[in-house]
């Protein structure tokens, strides 16, 4: 599909419909044997395991149509596909450390990120440094002949600062370093880290990929054949693989990303520029606001955002956001995010921060902004606010 648009693509990539029939969808396929007519075949396919349907743990015609899907989506050489996005996150790095070596993250990443690093890969000897989010070139100080990773998150976790992600790449290539991303706020429709020198892109397709809250399912993007081996290796080595049934989901997700993400965006903002003129609220952080760290960033790489965002309001005594809180129908109280419903949670970025300080005393809620009406979705939070002020 040749200079084809991103929502074309959506409709079009991982799929051969003439190869299953005329089918549209393809197949799920329930695999983990693979018979061969003759000892010569299975021979070969082992030579050249990645390449061949060898094992239902290494790849079938389900999940090669999804990374195929992914890899055209992201500009990516080839893509690899996870049990759940802390599996995509955990497998690359796994798959450029090694005990002696450095890893530069960003200190808004991810919670999970953050244990996985401290939990696990500090105890096997690599040293983990977590840096300013809003470092840009100047990472270039921290970067070390044996920094192996530098690890993006762009918009960051709760805060949602944007980097300047070509700025570090090229810092960090000048010691060799592997630059990955957590980029699932942004998808791979409104952000291509690999066309801004990021080597390796990482998705919880759980969100938006997947789109329905029904799904655990994580994905990887290479930008080079190295890249790939070495993830895929990776995967293959600790037995990291998605379900057939949730790979289809995240295929069937992806048909329909385009038109989702733009109600997810529409009613966002809304939600934001609403809540901005609450005289509780005292700060809006998401990307398109101006005063969201990195914004400018924001409307050079990204330009377009998704549907998740945080609210900094004045400090709230537990009795009173409880009455804020429990009351909600339209809002679910709950983790994860990038469904078809919309959800809020309260937050603490300050509780896991080590290389900035985080000294906002006011009362932090993350909102995702569902697929509902945003009518109804602002009379809902008129009415908690009302609750709130009632307690106060």
């Amino acid at each position: 599909m040749k200079d084809a648009r991103k929502d074309t693509i959506l409709g079009h990539a991982g799929r051969s419909p003439r190869e299953n029939h005329g089918i549209v969808n393809p197949p799920v396929y329930h695999c983990s044997t693979v018979l061969f007519p003759t000892l010569e075949e299975l021979e070969a396919s082992d030579r050249n395991p990645f390449d061949s349907i060898n094992y239902g743990r290494v790849g079938t015609p389900t999940t090669m149509a999804f990374e195929q899907a992914m890899a055209e989506l992201e500009g990516a050489y080839r893509a690899v596909n996870t049990g759940s996005g802390l599996n995509a996150i955990a497998t690359a790095l796994l798959a450029f450390t090694k005990t002696g070596d450095h890893v530069l993250i960003t200190d808004s990443a991810y919670g999970p990120t953050r244990r996985f690093a401290n939990d696990t890969l500090v105890p096997y000897g690599i040293e983990v440094e977590y840096f300013d989010p809003g470092i840009g070139a100047g990472i270039a100080a921290l970067l070390k002949p044996n920094t192996s990773v530098v690890f993006l998150e762009s918009p960051g976790s709760l805060t949602f600062e944007v980097q300047d992600v070509p700025a570090i790449a090229a810092a960090a290539k000048t010691v060799g370093a592997t630059v990955m991303i957590d980029n699932t706020w942004a998808t791979p429709l409104f952000f291509q880290p690999l066309r801004h020198g990021v080597d390796v892109s990482i998705h919880s397709a759980t969100k938006y990929i997947v789109g329905h809250a029904d799904a655990m399912l994580g994905v990887i993007s290479c930008a080079s054949e190295a890249h790939w081996l070495a993830v895929k290796k990776a995967a293959t080595r600790t037995g990291t693989c998605a379900g057939p049934d949730d790979i289809y989901l995240g295929l069937r997700g992806l048909r329909t990303l385009a038109v989702r993400l733009k109600q997810h965006e529409e009613s966002a903002l809304a939600l934001a520029g609403w809540l901005s003129k609450q005289p509780e609220v005292t700060r809006i952080l998401h990307p398109a606001f101006p005063d969201c760290p990195g914004h400018e960033l924001w409307k050079r790489d990204i330009g377009r955002s998704s549907g998740l965002f945080s609210i900094v309001m004045n400090a709230v005594p537990k009795p009173a956001l409880s009455a804020m809180l429990n009351s909600l129908e339209l809002f679910g109280l709950g983790y994860s995010w990038g469904g078809f419903e919309s959800l809020i949670l309260p937050a603490r970025p300050g509780a896991i921060r080590t290389a900035t300080r985080w000294t906002d005393p006011g009362t932090m809620l993350r909102l995702h902004a569902g697929l509902e009406n945003v009518d109804d979705l602002i009379r809902e939070l008129d009415g908690a606010f009302a609750r709130l002020r009632a307690a106060l």
